[in-house]
This record gives structure tokens, sequence and C-alpha cells, in this order.
């Protein structure tokens, strides 16, 4: 006859229980974690950045001189904290309209990017509020930004307070460099260690004459899985420097790495396409407009597939948006209509129109929307746009 089980002791059940317990409290624990915004955006940089992992995807370049539109093996994150920079700095153009130069120097050897534009920019005085100088503020403290008052309408670029300390948090060295002329005041500071640290603001006397912002900053290749800054990720940096130069156009000179970039309008710019695509001796032909101080228009042909370079306050909406359009629809409902007349059987659609179009927009947006963080697709409704763009008859007959 088998012996009856024994019960376990009353204080090993209750040691077993309080351990269960332990483990059990400890799991919530780990798996419910609170973390600061800084600690999120370096655990989760596609929320803020982009993807950090490498992608490829066929897109215009300038390399040799050219814009070339080939497959590029890029990661996004590295390449959006560049653009920040290069926003705000020609932002500047509509705060301070005496703004003339904007200079870009890529090291590639050194892992080194500067930017650098002239006019008034950050004064350089103490924040009130905060009982730190100005510039610390704007660069070193997230959220902090000058385009929140929803009720001023902006053409800014830069809307949403993170801009540049994004570059400053994916950073191994950030320094930030202003003159400030009318105070007569130098700064500068270096952040470190994914912004995790500052030296003391160094602030010096400078002439009345002096009025520019240089931000060099050092990428930091780990968080990005890269070892180097290599040729498709600088080829990318470079188009979007030569973009500067078509979108700020003739009262702006812009130099890469101490070289003047040759577009001096937006018309010069789309040429740089058309120039790579045209075939020996025989040129696309392409329409443009100014159409006023907010949108330039240019269109040429596509092969049956609708292509499109568009530009939103000095952003690259590399997947087109409502302002795109905005614009297509225009040229492509005139086209269907006469095609339409001509031959009442033809019943073109347009959709087939738009197939054949190759559309370039530089246009100034009211406090524009993006689908992401990374501004690749204008979201906003046309009738938020804060200005119009109708083209002109002309425009539209020279299409025929």
């Amino acid at each position: 006859m088998a012996a009856a089980p024994t019960n376990p002791p009353l204080k090993s059940i209750s040691s077993h229980n309080s351990a269960a317990g332990v483990r059990a409290e400890k799991a919530i624990e780990e798996f419910y974690q609170r973390k600061t915004q800084l600690e999120h955006m370096v655990l989760r940089p596609d929320t803020y950045i982009g993807s950090v992992e490498k992608q490829t995807l066929t897109l215009w370049v300038y390399e040799d001189g050219a814009m070339v539109n080939r497959p590029v093996t890029y990661v996004a994150g590295i390449y959006q904290i560049f653009d920040e920079i290069l926003v705000n700095a020609a932002d500047n153009k509509q705060r301070d309209p005496s703004m003339d130069s904007l200079q870009v120097d890529i090291d590639v050897e050194g892992c080194c990017i500067s930017v650098y534009n002239n006019g008034q920019g950050i004064p350089v005085v103490v924040d009130q509020q905060e009982g730190i100088y100005l510039p610390e503020v704007i660069f070193g403290h997230l959220l902090t930004s000058s385009n929140y008052h929803d009720n001023e309408w902006k053409t800014f670029g830069s809307t949403n307070g993170y801009g540049a300390i994004l570059a400053n948090i994916f950073s191994r060295e950030f320094v930030i460099e202003i003159a400030d002329g009318r105070r007569q005041k130098k700064y500068k500071q270096v952040f470190s260690e994914n912004m995790g640290k500052k030296s003391e603001p160094e602030v010096k006397m400078c002439k009345q004459s002096e009025n520019w912002t240089r931000v060099t900053f050092k990428p930091d290749l780990a968080k990005f899985d890269l070892t180097e800054l290599d040729h498709d990720i600088v080829a990318l940096m470079r188009r979007r420097v030569v973009d500067m130069a078509g979108i700020l156009g003739k009262s702006v000179n812009v130099e890469l790495n101490g070289q003047k970039v040759a577009a001096k309008s937006f018309s010069e710019y789309v040429q740089l396409y058309i120039d790579s695509v045209s075939k020996e001796g025989v040129e696309l032909p392409r329409i443009y407009q100014k159409v006023n101080d907010r949108w330039e228009v240019c269109v040429s042909l596509s092969q049956g597939q609708f292509q499109q370079v568009s530009f939103v306050n000095g952003i690259a909406a590399i997947r087109g948006g409502t302002h795109v359009d905005y614009v297509a629809n225009q040229i492509a409902s005139h086209l269907m209509g006469i095609v339409n007349k001509i031959n009442k059987q033809a019943s073109m659609k347009l959709h087939t129109v738009k197939g054949y179009l190759w559309v370039f927009v530089n246009a100034l947006i009211e406090n524009p929307l993006f689908d992401s963080q990374t501004k690749e697709t204008l979201t906003i409704r046309q009738s938020c746009f804060g200005s119009t763009c109708f083209l002109s008859e002309d425009f539209l007959k020279r299409g025929m």
C-alpha cells in the first residue's frame, strides 16, 4: 500500500509563494520601463529621424558635377540629421533677407560636417526663464522652438522643436558658434557624447558687422551601424546642397567644400535634371513659370510614369504630396480637356495624362504638415496652403 503523500511545511509554501511573487513583480517592472525623452530618442530613433538601417532606393544624387538617378544604399537617419541642420540654415534667409552666404563642408575622412550661414541669427543673450544663454536652450534642450505659436503663419522648414537637437543627440561632438553683431558677442559651445556632456559657453567680443552661425558636428556612426561616411550618403548630401542653391536663388551664394554651386535659380536647377536624361542632340522640352513669391513650377516629359521633384520650405518632399497634386492636376486637366475635345472617342483619364508628366515644384507653405518626422510627403490640405498657384494660360498652352 502506497504511503499517503505528505504535505510540504507551511513555511516552505510561504517561501515558495513569496519567491514567485518577487519574480512576478520583477518581471512586471522589467516589462514596464520609463525612459526619458532623450533615452527614448536613442533607443527608438526611427520615430524621430527615420530608419537607422541601410536601405536601397533609386534616388537622385549629385556627383561629378551632374545629377544622376541611380540605386543608392544609405541610412535615412544620418541623412535626416544632416538635413535638419541644412534646412535650419536656409530658413534664416526668411528671417533675415540680407543673408547672402550658405557654406557646407563635408570632411569624409574626419567624419565631420560644417554648415555656415550669415545674417542675423540667434541672439546671444541669457534666457530669463532658464537662466542660461539662449543658444544653449535652443540647441541643447528638447522641444525648444520659435515656431510653436500656431496663430502665426510661418513658412519655415523647421517646425516642431526637434530640428538641430536631433543632430546633437546623434553626434559624438556638436559645436555651435554664433556671431551676434547687434550685441557684439561671439558665442561657442561644445556638446559631446550624444548631448550627454557640454562645455561652458565661451563668450567673446565681436565686431558689429559680424552676423553668422556655424554648426559643426561629427555624426555618431555607431548609432547608424556605419564605420564611415560612405560614397552614397555623401552623394545625397551633396545633392541637398545643390537643392539649396536652386531654392534660394541668385541672392545667396551657396558653396560646397569651398566651391560655388553653379545653379543660381530654380530654373537652372531643373536644367541639371533635364541635361541628365536628354539624349545626345535631343533635349527634353521644359516649361517654367514663377507664379508668385511662393510658387515656382516647371514641367517636362516622363515616359509613362509620373515623376516629381519638389520642395516645401526648403524640405525635399521625395514622395511629393498635396502641393504636387495641386500643380500636376492643373496641367493634366488642361491637357486631358484638349485631347478629349479633339478626339471625342479618346476618353482620356487624368491619371493617364499625369503618367507623362515630370513636375518640379518649389513652394512655401504656411505651417506645413507631413506624414512623418522625415517629411517625405506633404499632407496638409490645399485650402491651408496660405497661398494659391494658378498656372497661367500661357504656361498651359505652351504645354501643347
